[in-house]
């Protein structure tokens, strides 16, 4: 998942802002406690998240996969005082623990954790977007971003996360579904005329996209 040396990665995180207490904490109980820790955001990914977050100061963030909560606080560091994230996941195994950690992050007034399908909660939703973070299975990273994109406002950030899945984007011998719908994705948010584009080679890929 890592496609930069380990030297140049570690040089990169040391010259980033540290993640917070509480962050540090996820990722560790994640790694020792949680199946498929490397789904975890992670400290340079997480920061980066936070960082566009805090530029846009959004008033409505929506997050498409939970996992542990890691990537939701890093997103909710940049909400307007008045300000929500509605954050989905299909897990419910992992409410309890990700509940937990909102409670203790100062965010709990802000951050609402919904529990399903989001192919069906997607729907109900009626918000404005200012910014969406995809983060999900990625067969269906078409239809969440077909279901939100016209509910972003112009201005507004659509980030998909693993859109290089570690490097099966570019192997030809690589036909499994997961592949063949990110490759899908990224070619079709490309050409996109309602948004503007750009592929980070960030960790495992983010594709971040700009409502126009």
């Amino acid at each position: 998942m890592e496609f930069l040396l380990d030297d140049i990665q570690s040089y990169a995180n040391l010259h980033t802002e540290e993640e917070s207490p509480l962050l540090r904490q996820i990722n560790r109980e994640t790694h020792l406690h949680v199946l498929k820790p490397r789904m975890l955001s992670g400290h340079l990914q997480g920061r980066l998240l936070a960082f566009l977050s805090h530029l846009i100061r959004p008033d409505h963030i929506l997050e498409i996969g939970t996992y542990t909560g890691y990537s939701a606080l890093c997103l909710a560091e940049g909400l307007t005082k008045e300000g929500k994230l509605i954050t989905i996941d299909s897990n419910a195994e992992l409410e309890p623990r990700v509940k937990a950690y909102i409670d203790k992050s100062g965010f709990g007034h802000q951050i609402e954790m919904k529990v399903g399908n989001a192919l069906d909660i997607l729907p109900t939703l009626t918000d404005t977007w200012d910014l969406v973070f995809i983060d999900a299975d990625k067969e269906n990273y078409l239809n969440y971003y077909n279901l939100v994109v016209e509910n972003v406002r112009p201005g507004g950030l659509i980030i998909a996360d693993n859109v290089l899945w570690s490097g099966k984007v570019i192997d030809e011998k690589a036909t499994d579904i997961d592949t063949q719908m990110i490759r899908k994705f990224n070619e079709q948010v490309h050409l996109d005329p309602r948004v503007s584009n750009v592929l980070l080679p960030v960790r495992d890929g983010l594709m971040v996209l700009r409502k126009l």
